[in-house]
C-alpha cells in the first residue's frame, strides 16, 4: 500500500516538471502570449510637455517638411524632421525590424533608430531621449502591411534598446490628435488650417520646382531661389500673430466678447478661418514667393520627353534612396517630371467615401423597399444617405476650392487635380473602383487618363519592393498596355539596393520617351512653317516669354512643353505679322500687339 502511494507521487512530480519545461521552452519561444492582439498602452504626451518634449517626423519632401515644422513651431510645438532616408537607414531597419516588411517601412524606421542613435552619441542618456521625443506618423487599418506600421515601429524601436518611446500616429480615421488621446498634441483651429496651407504649398511648390528647373537658363538658379522662397514662407506660418477677438474686436465690443464665451469661441473660430485662409498677410506671401519664383529665367525651347510619377504613395514623393533618387535621375537624363501632389490622395479618400457610403446604402438603409405613399420612410432613407454625401461632396469642393486657389496665388501654372470621377470611370475596365489597398484603382487611372490626354510621353510607377496591392495594378496594366499601343508604361520597385539596374530601366524606357517627344517636336515645328532660329530671335525680343509664369495654352493632343511653346509663339508673330499689315493700310488704328 506504501509502495503505491510513493509511486502516484512520484507521477504527480514528473507532471509538474513537465508543465514546467513546457512553459519554459513556450516562454523562450513567444508562445506564452495571449491568443488576441491588445495594442500596447503607450504613455501619453501631455500638455505640459510641449516645452520640453521635440516632435520628429519625416517621409515628404524638403518643402513639405520645412512648412509642416513651420507650422508646428507656430502652434507653439517643438519640431524637427528627421533626415533624408538613406541606404544606411534600410540596413539598420533590416537589422532591428521584422523579416518581409516593405522598404518604406525599413528607411523609416530605420531613419528614426539612426537619428536616436545620433542623439545617444551627442550625450544624451537614453531616458532623456524617451522623455524628451516623440515620432510622428501616418496610421491606417488598411489590408496592405501599411496597416502593420505602427506595431513595427515599436518592435523595431524595442529591439535597438528604445523600448517605451513613443509614437504618435495621424491615422485618417480619427483626424489629428495622439493615439493615447491626450491633448499633447492638439487639434486646434490655427493648427488645422495652418497645416492645410502648408500641404496645399507643398504640393505647389514641388509641382513648381519641377516645371522650371528643367529649362533654366542660369544652372542652379531654381534650386537657390526656391530654398529662400520657401524659407519666406515658414516664417510667415511660424510667426503670424494668432487671431483673437478679444484683441481685434473695436473697443466698446471687447466686454461683450469677454463675458459671453459662446460669442468669442464663434467669433474667434470664423476669424482665425478668414486669417488663414484669405488674410491679407498669407495672400501677400504668396504673392512675394510667387514674385521671386518669376524672375527665374527659363527657355522653352530645349526639347524634354515629359515623365509622369505615378506608385505607392511613399515611393513616388520620398527623393533620396528610398526611390533610388529617381526624380534627380530622370532630370539629369534631361526629362521633365511630372509629380504627383499629396492632395490627390485626400481627396481620392474623400471619393471613395462616398461611392462606399451609395454601395452600401441598399443594407445600411432604415427602412426596407418602402410603399411609395409612406412619405415618411422615403424621407428617412433620403436624408439618411444624402446628408452623408452632401457633407463628403462638400469636403471635396472645399479641399479642390483651397488647393486650385492656392495655385492661383502661386503663379497658375501648376497642374489641377484630376476629376476623382475620371479617374474610376477610366480605370473601370480594368480594376474595380471597391478594390482596397495602397492607391486602389489610382495607378491604372492616371496611366489611361494621363496617355488618352497626351499629356506626357511615359508613365513611371515607383513602388516598395513587394508591395501588394501595387503587385495587383501591376498585374492589370499588363492589360491596359495591350490595349493602348502607344503608351510607354514602366513599373519599378524599390528597395535598399539594385540602384543601377533601376536606372538601366528608366534609360531604355526614356530612351523611346525621348524618340517621342523629338518626332512631336519636329511635327509641330515644321507645322509652323518656321525655322526654330526665327522662333528663338522672336522670343529674344519678348522677355515676358522667357519668364516661367508666362501662360502658356494647352494644346491638345501635343505632351511636349517644348512643341507647345513653339505652336504658341508661332501664333503670337502670326498675329504680329497680321497686325502690321493691318496697320499699312491708311486710316486704320490698330493696337500694339501683345
Amino acid at each position: 500500500m506504501a509502495t503505491n502511494l510513493v509511486q502516484i507521487d512520484n507521477d504527480e512530480e514528473i507532471k509538474e516538471r513537465l508543465e514546467g519545461e513546457r512553459a519554459r521552452l513556450r516562454k523562450i519561444a513567444g508562445l506564452d502570449q495571449p491568443t488576441h492582439f491588445h495594442r500596447p498602452v503607450e504613455r501619453a504626451f501631455k500638455a505640459e510637455e510641449r516645452d520640453r518634449v521635440t516632435i520628429l517626423f519625416g517621409g515628404f519632401t524638403w518643402k513639405h517638411e520645412d512648412l509642416i515644422r513651420a507650422v508646428f513651431q507656430g502652434c507653439g510645438y517643438r519640431c524637427e524632421k528627421l533626415p533624408v532616408p538613406n541606404v544606411a537607414a534600410f540596413q539598420t531597419g533590416k537589422e532591428f525590424g521584422n523579416n518581409g516588411q516593405c522598404n518604406p517601412t525599413y528607411f523609416t524606421v530605420g531613419n528614426l533608430v539612426q537619428y536616436l542613435q545620433f542623439l545617444e552619441k551627442e550625450g544624451l542618456s537614453r531616458d532623456k531621449i524617451l522623455n524628451n521625443f516623440v515620432f510622428f506618423t501616418a496610421g491606417s487599418c488598411g489590408p496592405c502591411r501599411f496597416g502593420m506600421y505602427e506595431a513595427e515601429y515599436r518592435f523595431a524601436l524595442k529591439n535597438a534598446g528604445f523600448d517605451g518611446f513613443r509614437v504618435l500616429l495621424f491615422k485618417d480615421s480619427d483626424g489629428i490628435k495622439a493615439a493615447s488621446g491626450e491633448p499633447g498634441l492638439k487639434f486646434t483651429i490655427d493648427f488645422g488650417f495652418g497645416m492645410l496651407n502648408a500641404m496645399h504649398l507643398g504640393d505647389v511648390i514641388n509641382d513648381l520646382i519641377y516645371q522650371i528647373r528643367p529649362f533654366e537658363v542660369n544652372k542652379g538658379e531654381t534650386d537657390r531661389v526656391f530654398r529662400e522662397m520657401v524659407d519666406g514662407l515658414c516664417d510667415d506660418l511660424r510667426d503670424r500673430d494668432s487671431f483673437e477677438i478679444e484683441q481685434r474686436a473695436p473697443a466698446r465690443l471687447k466686454a461683450k466678447f469677454e463675458s459671453n464665451k459662446v460669442l468669442r469661441n464663434t467669433a474667434n473660430v470664423l476669424g482665425k478661418m478668414h486669417e488663414h485662409l484669405w488674410g491679407k498677410d498669407y495672400l501677400n506671401a504668396l504673392h512675394t514667393a510667387r514674385d521671386r519664383m518669376d524672375r527665374i529665367e527659363v527657355d522653352r525651347t530645349k526639347v524634354k520627353p515629359v515623365v509622369k510619377i505615378t506608385g505607392e504613395f511613399w515611393a513616388q514623393i520620398t527623393e533620396g534612396d528610398g526611390n533610388f533618387h529617381m526624380f534627380d535621375f530622370l532630370e539629369r537624363e534631361g526629362a521633365q517630371v511630372v509629380v504627383e501632389p499629396i492632395a490627390t490622395w485626400v481627396a481620392y479618400l474623400l471619393y471613395q467615401a462616398k461611392a462606399h457610403a451609395i454601395a452600401k446604402w441598399p443594407v445600411n438603409r432604415p427602412h426596407r423597399n418602402p410603399a411609395w405613399y409612406e412619405l415618411k420612410k422615403n424621407m428617412a432613407n433620403y436624408f439618411g444617405l444624402h446628408k452623408k454625401l452632401w457633407g463628403l461632396g462638400f469636403g471635396e469642393k472645399a479641399w479642390q476650392y483651397f488647393y486650385h486657389r492656392t495655385i492661383k496665388n502661386m503663379g497658375g501654372i501648376t497642374h489641377h487635380l484630376v476629376p476623382q470621377t475620371d479617374l474610376a470611370e477610366l480605370a473601370h475596365p480594368f480594376y474595380n473602383q471597391f478594390a482596397r489597398g495602397g492607391e486602389g484603382h489610382l495607378e491604372v487611372g492616371k496611366n489611361v487618363y494621363y496617355t488618352v490626354h497626351k499629356l506626357c510621353h511615359m508613365v513611371l510607377a515607383l513602388k516598395p519592393f513587394g508591395c501588394m496591392p501595387s503587385s495587383q495594378s501591376d498585374g492589370v496594366q499588363s492589360a491596359v498596355v495591350n490595349k493602348f499601343k502607344d503608351m510607354i508604361f514602366l513599373p519599378i520597385e524599390t528597395s535598399g539596393e539594385g540602384e543601377v539596374n533601376a536606372h538601366s530601366r528608366v534609360q531604355m524606357a526614356l530612351g523611346e520617351a525621348k524618340v517621342k517627344a523629338k518626332t512631336e517636336f519636329e511635327q509641330c515645328l515644321k507645322s509652323t512653317g518656321k525655322s526654330l532660329d526665327e522662333i528663338r530671335d522672336y522670343i529674344a525680343e519678348h522677355p515676358e516669354l522667357r519668364r516661367p509664369f508666362y501662360h502658356l495654352p494647352h494644346r491638345e493632343g501635343v505632351a511636349g512643353t517644348a512643341a507647345q511653346f513653339i505652336l504658341h509663339v508661332s501664333d503670337r508673330m502670326d498675329k504680329s505679322t497680321r497686325l502690321w499689315k493691318r496697320s499699312r493700310v491708311p486710316g486704320i488704328a490698330v493696337p500694339s500687339a501683345a
